[in-house]
């Protein structure tokens, strides 16, 4: 697999080996030995998550607090997203800076997003199918959400047209707002 460090070089690209001809394609999904590798720490995933969303739904951005903060490794099965991870740790050097990029079936790309990030994604094709698997369980009384539109943030989405969003996420403060994060 290939391990590329975005500009926040603790959330990683990672690219797996395709193995593909005329009757189709295999590659290993996730290996722990090499994943442990590649991020240079042991990581144990507790929970996968499979969602289907249509074109323009936007997922987050969501994270956990601590105690049950969650690391995510995340990929698309079908279809095509637009992937963000906000890094949230307060003492790191690029708190409330983003990255992105463009997971789909077709190039296979992961996402690895460490505890300490908000991660949300926007749907650019007609439907998407998305896999994480993630560091601890669902939580949702340490749930929380910054608004997707932050000024502050500024994350350039790359949308057309209006975003399909949750109650949650339509009431979601910005991150200036947030107490506990």
């Amino acid at each position: 697999m290939k391990v590329t460090p975005t500009r926040i070089s603790d959330v990683l690209i990672i690219e797996p080996k395709v193995f593909g001809d005329e009757r189709g394609f295999f590659f290993e999904s996730f290996n722990q030995k090499a994943f442990n590798e590649a991020v240079g720490q042991e990581i144990t995933f507790v929970q996968d998550n499979h969602s289907k969303s249509a074109k323009n739904v936007l997922r987050g951005l969501h994270y956990q607090l601590p105690p049950k903060a969650q690391g995510k490794l995340v990929r698309v099965i079908q279809g095509e997203v637009f992937d963000v991870a906000v890094d949230i740790r307060k003492n790191s050097a690029t708190y409330g800076q983003w990255v992105g990029e463009v997971l789909s079936g077709e190039n296979k790309k992961q996402l690895w997003i460490p505890a300490g990030f908000a991660h949300g994604f926007l749907t650019l094709s007609e439907t998407a199918e998305f896999l994480y698997k993630t560091t601890d369980y669902y939580s949702p009384e340490h749930e929380r959400c910054i608004r997707w539109d932050d000024c502050d943030l500024a994350i350039n989405w790359h949308l057309q047209g209006k975003p399909l969003l949750s109650k949650k996420d339509v009431v979601a403060p910005k991150m200036a707002e947030l107490a506990d994060s």
